[in-house]
């Protein structure tokens, strides 16, 4: 029921995912009414999905821990549980970002060695070839434990839904040099250069190199993650912007415009935010990911196309095995020692 368009739109993108990918099955939470009136419109969609009837919903202004509180019976939260109970492989929300971290950290627990989940999504590249970036909005203020928790996350999915078979990994800093940033930004930096299990260590990255694809994963706090993300789309809706404005600026450009169609096409294939809809909530012992409230089907359905690669590869295996082998608990205890 999250979303500007909830639930025509979360109805709409799973049939347009289950045309390609027939072996898949739907739960849906919420009111069951509106949600089946919706179902109607899709028949093969309607044989392969279930129900889950709630009238209570969580507002998109409702503070985590409230909704935590009062919504154990919200269809974000009966979504969470079908994961939890082991009914579904994978729970994706269009709705209230704070709140359905809070559930599903709540409901679904953190791996072992992680001490806080972080919310990752792929960034589009110069090279076609996106970069993971880490966490998006998830935590705020990060210790360096957590920079190379998100390091290790960021590395399993680069290598195992991205294939990149040795992902290179950077810290998002204010400079590339060794001395700049915050002590525990460079405390991450030392440990992941010498003990990171999966991938490389590449460096520190700038905000410039966040589209040049020049790094598989750039790890970063909460906060400055949500303001790359967010600067992120508003550049390409300004790009967009202003071709619009190019394009009708004169006879002769509009003439031309036929012309550029293709190109044009291609570039806002690449830029389209809908395309790299769906943000990860990783760390968890659940799969969980979120998308965008304001999306349409096609985003959507891009949502849905990054739950089922986590689910098909079975990324919270990888990401354990991974962990298990760094010992990060004893990394960061010889690191307090000393």
């Amino acid at each position: 029921m999250g979303g500007d368009d909830a639930p025509a739109m979360v109805v709409a993108g799973a049939a347009r995912v289950h045309k390609v990918h027939k072996h898949l099955s739907f739960i849906f939470a919420g009111d069951e009414t509106s949600i089946q009136a919706e179902l109607d419109k899709h028949k093969a969609l309607a044989a392969v999905s279930s129900i889950i009837h709630t009238e209570d919903t969580v507002p998109n202004d409702m503070k985590p821990g409230v909704a935590l509180r009062q919504g154990r019976k919200s269809s974000m939260r009966l979504a969470i549980n079908a994961v939890a109970e082991g009914e579904a492989d994978v729970v994706l929300s269009a709705g209230n970002t704070g709140a359905l971290m809070a559930m599903a950290k709540f409901a679904l627990k953190t791996l072992p060695g992680v001490t806080r989940p972080a919310i990752a999504s792929v960034f589009p590249t110069m090279t076609q070839t996106g970069t993971v970036v880490l966490d998006l909005g998830a935590n705020i203020e990060c210790s360096a434990r957590n920079l190379v928790e998100f390091a290790v996350l960021g590395s399993v999915y680069a290598r195992y839904i991205c294939h990149k078979d040795q992902p290179k990994v950077a810290l998002l800093n204010v400079g590339s040099e060794d001395m700049k940033g915050h002590d525990h930004i460079r405390e991450a930096a030392d440990i992941l250069s010498n003990s990171l299990s999966i991938g490389s260590y590449a460096g520190f990255a700038e905000g410039t190199d966040l589209n040049k694809g020049e790094f598989d994963v750039i790890v970063a706090d909460g906060f400055t993650g949500n303001v790359a993300l967010k600067t992120s789309e508003g550049t390409a809706k300004l790009i967009a912007q202003m071709m619009k404005e190019s394009i009708g600026s004169s006879p002769l450009s509009y003439l031309g415009y036929p012309f550029m169609l293709p190109a044009l096409k291609k570039l806002k294939a690449r830029i389209d935010p809908r395309l790299y809809n769906g943000g990860m909530f990783m760390g968890l012992r659940g799969l969980c990911v979120k998308s965008h409230g304001g999306t349409d089907e096609i985003g959507f359905a891009n949502a849905i196309k990054v739950a089922h690669d986590l689910a098909q590869h079975k990324f919270n295996g990888r990401v354990a095995e991974v962990l298990n082998d760094m010992q990060l608990d004893a990394l960061f205890d010889v690191k307090e020692d000393s």
